[in-house]
């Protein structure tokens, strides 16, 4: 009989972006480059909020894998399986990955995400780059208050 060598846990997708803002996710070398566009980058956002399935990430923890930086995995999550997702969401949620910079915008009353564009950073209804939503110093109550403001159409809907 052969025994389990893996195991399959659900995380939210809160506790991935904290581990990669910890450094406990790596990239290993032989991983290829990071490859998606920005609208495949808003069409794995707009999935995640609609709650559809995105697939696995496969992580390994061994501490003799060479990372991307040269360094080795000591204590890291090996990251098999799902860089690309990995990487589309650190650079567009978390506002970086390397010198790669992702900015999404969203809709709150259409509830529907875009690749930034000039239209779009003009337009008061659009929230221009979800990753501030993530920062550290965002108030989730002061956003709201002020897109309210912005937005006195929406307010029986989304401000109450």
């Amino acid at each position: 009989m052969a025994t389990q060598r893996y195991s399959v846990t659900p995380h939210p997708i809160e506790t991935l972006l904290a581990w990669v803002k910890s450094g406990e996710i790596a990239i290993p070398e032989i991983q290829r480059p990071f490859v998606w566009d920005a609208t495949k980058v808003r069409n794995l956002l707009d999935s995640l909020y609609r709650g559809y399935p995105v697939g696995y990430l496969i992580t390994w923890r061994n501490p003799t894998v060479r990372l991307k930086d040269g360094t080795l995995s000591t204590g890291k999550r090996i990251l098999i399986d799902g860089q690309q997702r990995v990487t589309a969401l650190m650079a567009s949620l978390l506002g970086y990955y390397e010198t790669i910079r992702i900015q999404i915008a969203f809709h709150p009353q259409e509830e529907r995400f875009e690749v930034v564009n000039s239209a779009i950073r003009k337009d008061v209804a659009w929230l221009p780059d979800i990753a501030e939503i993530f920062a550290p110093h965002t108030s989730l109550f002061q956003l709201v208050d002020e897109y309210c403001t912005r937005n006195p159409e929406c307010f029986s809907r989304l401000c109450v």
